[in-house]
């Protein structure tokens, strides 16, 4: 998918860059893999605010995706390449031989009628699904596992994507872009190739309006408030809001870890946070 720019005919169009969807399916979702979605506003069920900047935002249907890919070894066709309002990559609608349909994250480079199959050992080929111990290495991987059966949690986000750089044991080592290296089961489901709408990072939204139909509010630096309101309000003129940054409500941001010890870490071979040979 390519970018598409606008003349500047008002303040709002100026600087405004979206994704072309012209190719994408222009119409509904199909109705048996859709379900209703409910807008909370960022309360939990006594009416308090628990998540700040939520509020508003068009009326969405949640799309049933398939992140498990455990129909095996039966064919399927994809119908068509549809938008999805509550993620960033583009969604296929795939149909199987015996007439059953299913919504699956759509790679790069998967158009409609292609082919895609999942099972044990399949193609290396992009929509198709297998098991991490029987990718060759280097595979570009997304929609990976953490836990067999589970379903995909890893590099399901809009141009991501997983190497599989190694195998050790009944394990696989993979790369993921954040830097970090990993060891993930081989009996894990990953999907070949990477996440579609790799562009969706260079979007400029251009004016506020665009943010509030996404649902998200505006904002108020803390260094703009009272010091009643914030600890990085008051001062005189204008401050930066000291040497340690915080939440509202004093805990460490801006950087600061705050992940605990996960059960998952012993997993992890080399961090995300450890300096990258140059």
């Amino acid at each position: 998918m390519a970018l598409k720019s606008y003349k500047p005919t008002s303040p709002a169009r100026r600087g405004l860059v979206l994704v072309d969807r012209s190719s994408l399916y222009k119409g509904r979702p199909v109705k048996a893999l859709t379900e209703g979605k409910k807008k909370t506003g960022g309360r939990n069920n006594k009416g308090h605010v628990t998540s700040r900047g939520i509020g508003g935002g068009h009326k969405q249907k949640y799309r049933v995706i398939d992140f498990k890919r455990r129909k095996w070894d039966m064919p399927a066709t994809v119908e068509r390449l549809e938008y999805d309002p509550n993620r960033t990559a583009f969604i296929a609608l795939i149909k199987y031989e015996d007439g059953e349909q299913a919504y699956i994250i759509a790679p790069q480079r998967l158009a409609v009628g292609d082919s895609v199959i999942a099972g044990e050992k399949t193609d290396v080929k992009p929509g198709n699904a297998m098991l991490l111990s029987q990718m060759p290495v280097g595979t570009i991987c997304h929609n990976i596992e953490m836990k067999p059966g589970k379903g995909a949690q890893i590099a399901r986000s809009a141009g991501t994507y997983v190497q599989l750089v190694g195998r050790d044991g009944g394990r696989v080592i993979v790369r993921l872009n954040s830097g970090e290296q990993r060891y993930i089961l081989g009996n894990c489901m990953g999907t070949v190739g990477a996440v579609s709408n790799p562009d969706n990072s260079n979007t400029t939204l251009a004016k506020a309006g665009r943010n509030r139909w996404r649902g998200i509010r505006p904002l108020t630096r803390g260094v703009a408030k009272n010091p009643v309101d914030h600890p990085h309000g008051g001062g005189e003129g204008r401050t930066s809001g000291g040497r340690h940054p915080v939440t509202p409500w004093g805990k460490p941001t801006k950087g600061a870890r705050t992940r605990k010890n996960k059960s998952t870490d012993r997993m992890i071979i080399r961090s995300r946070h450890a300096k990258k040979k140059r």
